[in-house]
């Protein structure tokens, strides 16, 4: 199968009948002129893609490197075996538990519930500009020690570097800009540590080794966008899901032990980055479709975690659905280290909403919202109505 992604715009394109389809019919699809000349692979199936992301000798995350490491620098995303478990230990220590009850008092809290306090009193806005879009990329701008009034602009710039590859020049210039802007926090921090995730990273040491300059930009690149826009994406889809479901909102809003639920269903039913990549280290097969040495895997978590032989009615988003790991957070050696995190800020979030805003609905007057998008999915607008406190 050629131009497998001709017909799904990158925006605001609906993949999800084309991998149904891949699933039943051709479970690992090939396409030519995905990243370069050679031909990628496509891994559809909730078993296939565990395997893949297993198995890191065989599906190297080199291919990180190639594709976005360009604009983002040296990536733990692009690093496998040793390399990848070194440096994996020296940023995971920032994440402990500690910190992350520490960001919930001192951060996500605080920062949601001012953006609460803003539109509490107005009875209509727009949740995706007012609240999703602004929250998580605060947090993660006090949880690094970059002034959270700057998070516009780390907004526009973390857009620009995911989207480098479809224009190059721009994600580069964002690219420098923001390693420009954070060249002189990091200095300042190595030479006063205030305890900030930016001094874990500056003094973090493992065996003698610390991690260079161009480790910690990657990192900071990686995080700001992917710490935001990921967090903001599902908790759009995760609101819209209820206020597209008024009963189970009115059950999550009276009994809020249902808010995991909420929030891994959420995650399984529209998973905010939709595919990860690998490359071949060897010959070898999938589903029996032979995969040569060197050539791009495109792994489609999105479309594993709508497997309907791991999931009955996946298409569905049900709020009592018998719970399965899901996919969302990647699986194997690069499971996501701000699982953690983007599960907290989850879940204060949409408590403190439910809190805040009674009598929370959708505007009937507003175009109905969306979720779309081929590799970030998410609503880009949600009109709603409240009862103005």
């Amino acid at each position: 199968m050629t131009d497998v992604y001709e017909e799904v715009d990158f925006f605001k394109g609906q993949p999800y009948p084309m991998w149904a389809r891949a699933r039943a019919e051709c479970p690992v699809m090939r396409s030519e002129g995905q990243f370069d000349s050679r031909p990628t692979y496509h891994v559809t199936t909730q078993g296939d893609v565990e395997r893949v992301l297993r198995d890191s000798r065989t599906f190297s995350s080199s291919i990180n490197g190639e594709v976005i490491g360009q604009y983002m620098g040296e990536l733990i995303l692009a690093m496998d075996g040793d390399e990848h478990k070194q440096y994996r230990s020296l940023v995971s220590h920032a994440f402990r538990a500690s910190a992350l009850a520490r960001w919930d008092s001192e951060l996500v809290a605080p920062i949601m519930t001012g953006l609460l306090d803003a539109i509490a009193p107005l009875g209509r806005a727009d949740l995706v500009r007012d609240i999703t879009a602004q929250y998580p990329v605060q947090v993660i701008c006090g949880i690094v020690g970059v002034p959270i009034e700057d998070h516009e602009q780390f907004v526009r710039w973390s857009e620009e570097i995911n989207t480098g590859p479809l224009a190059p020049e721009r994600g580069m210039a964002a690219s420098r800009a923001m390693r420009a802007y954070l060249e002189p926090i990091v200095a300042e921090r190595r030479r006063n540590p205030i305890g900030d995730l930016l001094s874990e990273l500056v003094t973090a040491e493992i065996d003698g080794q610390r991690l260079t300059d161009e480790k910690i930009y990657g990192f900071l690149r990686l995080l700001l966008p992917a710490g935001a826009e990921t967090t903001f994406r599902v908790m759009g889809s995760a609101l819209l899901a209820l206020l597209t479901h008024p009963d189970e909102l009115e059950r999550v809003r009276a009994d809020r032990d249902l808010m995991p639920a909420v929030i891994e269903e959420t995650l399984r039913w529209e998973t905010s980055v939709t595919m990860v990549s690998r490359v071949t280290t060897t010959d070898t097969e999938v589903s029996g479709c032979p995969i040569p040495a060197g050539s791009p895997v495109a792994v489609i978590t999105g479309s594993a975690n709508h497997d309907e032989n791991r999931y009955p009615d996946a298409e569905t988003w049900r709020l009592d659905r018998e719970q399965q790991p899901h996919l969302a957070f990647g699986w194997g050696p690069h499971l996501c280290l701000g699982m953690h995190l983007a599960r907290l800020e989850l879940t204060a979030g949409l408590n403190l909403v439910l809190d805040r805003l009674p009598g929370l609905r959708l505007d009937p007057d507003a175009p109905a919202p969306v979720i779309q998008g081929l590799a970030f999915r998410g609503p880009d607008a949600l009109p709603v109505l409240f009862d103005a406190t």
